[in-house]
């Protein structure tokens, strides 16, 4: 029996929600999540629309040069960067990050991640899992497309997870539905045209490998009207229904569900509406674009100031209705030039952070959409002789905000070179756990169903970082 945590809500007949949701787990065997959560929408109890914005640092950001400086470092280990102060005694940021240590009271900073997979993607940021967990199934699915299965529709007129993360995260597809099926996959719309990342010459192999299917085109063929969209919508049922009939690999069961989420969300028009950034008031757009002046190196992977606008794009998705917005920042893999590579990307990062939080906060949404920035892993201590830090899985930095949780604190500690973590260990799952719990959706007794029929939870060791929730 599903359990779930948060505030009791008692529905008009006077059944409190837990009650209801108790009674459906002994005499309603037949509603599953997705059904209660709708009928909850349509009876209108649903207490909110929580959601999640997650942004990957893709490369793997600087612990040290970032969110928890070592001024008593030696000098080929602490960098040129000062700590500052921030808004909650005590902490201190790196002189890079002024407008996040403003409101510093809104973030969670993390200092001391452990579990890292080392490999160069997403994947575990997305799902929790190392790569090869359950391989011979299909691989655990992304929690986007976690969401997707327990919360979506596919009349829904907003898909209820998006991908538009890009670089390494995007070829290296790790956003992926595992062991559930391309029916719960990433709606992935191409924003390659407004938001240039250029991939290094390898991916773009990798890429073109992975073929047209990879994204996820929002624009009706041309000559293609509604109407017309209709009828052969129509046409395609009547067409293969005796071959969904006898199908038993669930391959066309997924082309339904996938073929009809995308005729309503071309039909209706809320999701194009959100994509498209010209419908914003200008002035929001402006808070969303740097004009200060960027320094350092800009290495020919880094995206430049527009890449800001992404988050805005993330929260116009989540207003219209999607509940996981992955998004990207690249590239903090700096390997060489690492402090001139950072004095361009700290401020960039700063900046977006900055404009996303408090953009949520004014319009009365941060307490609904929690926010997380985090990477595939940390950085080493030590400068390399090309003045670079180079992988280190040992310990790695996220920060959070919104979604209700106690802000402004620090969790976890490392040594005097920010290379081992000395207190508060937290594991990639448990930073997922908590973005479940968020979604009030409890990861230690919820399950899904892999192809043979075996139920699996969400999460095989994470919990809710109890500071947090």
């Amino acid at each position: 029996m599903l359990r779930f945590t948060g505030s009791r809500v008692t529905h008009c007949d006077g059944l409190s929600r837990r009650r209801f949701l108790q009674a459906g787990g002994l005499g309603l065997a037949g509603f599953s999540l997705p059904d209660i959560l709708r009928a909850e929408a349509v009876a209108g109890t649903r207490r909110s629309n929580k959601a999640i914005i997650h942004i990957h640092l893709d490369g793997g950001p600087p612990q040290m040069d970032l969110i928890d400086p070592k001024p008593e470092a030696p000098a080929e280990i602490r960098g040129p960067f000062k700590p500052i102060p921030t808004k909650v005694p005590g902490i201190h940021l790196s002189e890079l990050m002024p407008r996040t240590a403003s409101i510093a009271d809104k973030f969670v900073f993390l200092r001391s991640l452990v579990g890292a997979d080392g490999k160069h993607h997403a994947f575990q940021c997305q799902s929790g899992f190392k790569e090869d967990a359950l391989r011979n199934l299909g691989g655990y699915p992304a929690m986007g497309c976690v969401i997707n299965h327990l919360l979506g529709s596919p009349t829904d007129q907003a898909p209820a997870f998006v991908d538009i993360m890009q670089g390494r995260p995007l070829v290296r597809n790790s956003a992926r539905p595992g062991f559930l099926g391309p029916a719960y996959k990433a709606f992935r719309p191409d924003i390659s045209d407004r938001f240039k990342r250029e991939l290094e010459e390898g991916m773009k192999g990798e890429l073109a490998r992975r073929g047209r299917y990879h994204t996820t085109n929002l624009r009706l063929p041309e000559g293609v009207n509604v109407g017309r969209l209709d009828n052969r919508l129509d046409l395609l049922k009547r067409f293969d229904q005796v071959r969904r009939d006898i199908d038993q690999s669930g391959s066309m069961q997924a082309m339904d569900r996938f073929t009809q989420q995308a005729y309503s969300i071309l039909t209706s028009g809320t999701f194009a509406e959100a994509m498209d950034l010209s419908r914003e008031d200008p002035r929001v757009l402006e808070r969303f674009t740097p004009r200060m002046k960027l320094s350092g190196k800009q290495f020919s992977t880094s995206e430049g100031p527009q890449a800001v606008q992404k988050l805005l794009l993330a929260r116009r998705l989540v207003e219209a209705g999607v509940r996981v917005v992955s998004v990207s920042l690249s590239d903090f893999d700096t390997h060489s030039d690492n402090f001139p590579r950072m004095q361009h990307l700290g401020p960039l990062m700063d900046f977006a952070l900055h404009a996303l939080v408090t953009d949520l906060d004014e319009r009365g949404m941060l307490d609904d959409v929690t926010v997380l920035a985090w990477g595939e892993f940390g950085r080493t201590p030590k400068v390399n002789d090309k003045g670079g830090r180079d992988h280190w899985p040992r310990v790695s930095m996220g920060l959070m905000a919104g979604g209700g949780m106690r802000t402004g604190q620090v969790i976890g500690a490392t040594d005097k070179i920010a290379g081992e973590v000395v207190s508060r260990p937290v594991h990639y799952q448990d930073v997922l756990a908590t973005l479940y719990h968020n979604l009030d959706i409890d990861p230690g007794s919820t399950t899904i169903t892999d192809p043979s029929g075996r139920p699996h939870y969400l999460l095989d060791k994470g919990r809710p970082i109890s500071e947090l929730v």
